[in-house]
């Protein structure tokens, strides 16, 4: 299988779709990855704060690939900003995932309330790749602000944003900002799997894959409402992190080639957007917010 792929403003190729692990327990991360580089995934998603890039290195061991091959990205966290920080927390993902350099490091949040500190790993970040042991720097979770200050302040554009993005908070608009800046919009949370409340219901959760103009596309194309939504995803030119522990979900996640959506179906599924974010709002989140008691 040939899974379509992205070149980043800087030459690097990119795979369209790769394996995330976010909420993997640590203990089956080694097997989720094994099994997906067996049904042909090549880029692997991971993060310092997910507590399973062991699992990550492990499972990359057991397939036997050349890591040449492979496609792995993880994320600085945001207790580990500032130069110093970085160059530990660096070379402790680079050991736990059992390489010597990455395809391409992110930083996880903006955390604007230090964002000193948000630059000073950015900078540092941008030595490693040059020295050769990053192919690629990016951010997660940016807004189109965030990114214009950083550039201003450090003159180093983001290869990728990742950024939580679905059907139902799709947005346009930040897609667009990236597009004009030459960066690759990559969507966490690609199925929706991040709910947001019912507007008639504020109790009763929105699955974006139960709903019915998901099911009725998935029919006509004879295919699951998750391939319909990231071949969605793939058509409009973003690099998606499906995640699953399940090898026939995974291999589910990457039969996206044999079909194309119209462009009245696209119209659909553009349309369910409801700009309700599921996650945290990137302008609040950094280490207070993380300690004060969530409603």
């Amino acid at each position: 299988m040939s899974i379509p792929t992205i070149t980043l403003n800087n030459g690097v190729v990119m795979p369209q779709i790769g394996l995330g692990v976010y909420l993997t327990p640590a203990e089956q991360t080694a097997a989720a990855v094994a099994s997906a580089l067996a049904a042909g995934y090549r880029h692997i998603d991971t993060a310092a704060a997910y507590g399973n890039e062991a699992g990550v290195g492990q499972g990359i061991a057991q397939s036997g690939i050349d890591r040449a091959e492979l496609f792995v990205t993880t994320k600085l966290w945001i207790a580990d900003y500032g130069r110093e920080a970085t160059q530990r927390a660096f070379e402790d993902s680079l050991q736990k995932l059992g390489t010597d350099y990455l395809d391409l490091y992110l930083l996880h949040w903006p955390t604007p309330s230090n964002f000193e500190a948000t630059m000073a790993s950015w900078q540092l970040m941008e030595e490693l790749r040059a020295h050769g042991r990053i192919r690629a720097i990016g951010v997660c979770n940016f807004t189109a602000e965030q990114i214009d200050t950083l550039i201003a302040r450090t003159g180093i554009v983001p290869t990728v944003n990742q950024v939580e993005l679905h059907p139902l908070f799709s947005q346009t608009g930040l897609q667009a900002a990236n597009q004009a800046r030459n960066i690759v919009t990559e969507a966490w949370s690609p199925l929706g799997g991040v709910y947001t409340n019912h507007p008639a219901d504020p109790n009763q959760p929105i699955r974006l894959l139960d709903l019915p103009q998901l099911k009725e596309l998935a029919a006509q194309y004879n295919k699951s409402p998750a391939q319909i939504v990231l071949r969605w995803h793939l058509q409009h030119g973003r690099v998606v992190i499906p995640k699953s522990v399940h090898a026939a979900r995974m291999a589910e996640n990457i039969d996206l080639f044999d079909f194309t959506l119209s462009d009245q179906h696209m119209a659909v599924l553009n349309a369910l957007n409801q700009d309700q974010r599921g996650g945290p709002h990137p302008d609040q989140f950094d280490m207070d917010f993380l300690a004060a008691p969530q409603s």
